[in-house]
């Protein structure tokens, strides 16, 4: 076990370190002056010299990549251009709330995602599995903006059941139930791809499953069907973990739409600004974040499967 943990983990280095590389080198590579956003059109090259020198920008980019690289590793993620407070200080305030939308969407579409699918499954080839498995592909199909903005439509505009946007009065970052009508919506439309990629997933690996010799041999001996379900998610856990992982960090790092459209303040919202402000600090460091809690989102799930599905150490 210990042979396989040290595996991983040394996989795991070299693509944290490409990470940074990409999402360092991306931001630079990307048009525009960082600087049009926070000086004035008419500044002094004076003025624009010593701003640079300020955050390092008047720097070969192989020595900024490293002295940020350096700051980074230890907790210093740099300065934003725009605000003016530190990086971290400004992802601290918002992934809070984003782990809160996407721990709240992962659990709704996991729950109805591994449910559905299981009754699809179950069913393979009947017409509720086809109704199911229509109703997955809608939740894949549909854009969220567009989902988002339905929602907002009949809930909000129309029946005004739910607020359109925000996270509530209270700004001191500390939930309270009040609030709780706030991240309905999202949430909605957070979980409806996920769930439905889950779905199909967790449908095709139990129709394959109960295809196969040894379950048929199982059903044939009379076996309960208690015992029956216990055979099958073993045999499906540990795909269906991956799968679950790999749609956990796509919640996290892919809901910049989702709160844009409904002004949550979370990390989607703080990169979108940091992208139209050109805010060059902010952009690497939330970046940098999410990638690296994907990488770790990956890591983690790795070192879970075994715990499932013992033949996976020999990997």
């Amino acid at each position: 076990m210990w042979t396989y943990l040290v595996k991983r983990l040394l996989h795991a280095l070299p693509i944290a370190l490409a990470v940074t590389v990409l999402c360092f080198s991306l931001v630079h590579l990307a048009p525009g002056d960082p600087l049009s956003a926070v000086l004035p059109s008419d500044a002094s090259q004076e003025v624009v010299d010593s701003v640079k020198a300020q955050y390092g920008l008047d720097q070969p980019l192989p020595t900024q990549y490293l002295r940020w690289l350096s700051r980074a590793l230890s907790g210093d993620l740099g300065q934003s251009i725009s605000s003016g407070r530190a990086v971290s200080e400004e992802i601290g305030k918002a992934i809070g709330n984003s782990l809160l939308l996407a721990g709240l969407a992962a659990t709704l579409a996991f729950l109805m995602g591994g449910l559905l699918g299981i009754l699809a499954g179950y069913r393979h080839g009947t017409a509720l599995d086809r109704v199911l498995s229509s109703l997955a592909i809608a939740g894949v199909s549909v854009p969220h903006y567009w989902l988002g903005i339905v929602l907002v439509a009949i809930f909000s505009a129309r029946l005004n059941w739910l607020p359109a946007m925000g996270a509530g009065p209270d700004g001191s970052g500390h939930w309270t139930l009040d609030q709780l009508p706030y991240i309905v919506l999202p949430v909605i439309t957070l979980a409806a791809m996920p769930a439905g990629i889950v779905m199909r997933s967790v449908r095709a690996l139990v129709a394959d499953t109960l295809g196969k010799e040894f379950m048929v041999a199982l059903v044939a001996k009379g076996m309960g069907q208690g015992a029956v379900f216990q055979h099958l998610a073993k045999n499906i856990a540990p795909t269906t973990l991956a799968v679950m992982g790999v749609q956990l960090g796509y919640l996290m790092a892919g809901s910049i739409l989702v709160e844009t459209v409904f002004s949550w303040p979370g990390t989607g919202l703080l990169l979108n600004t940091a992208i139209l402000q050109r805010d060059i600090p902010l952009l690497q460091g939330t970046i940098f974040v999410l990638a690296l809690f994907f990488v770790g989102l990956n890591l983690l799930v790795d070192l879970l499967q075994p715990l499932l599905d013992p033949r996976m150490k020999r990997l």
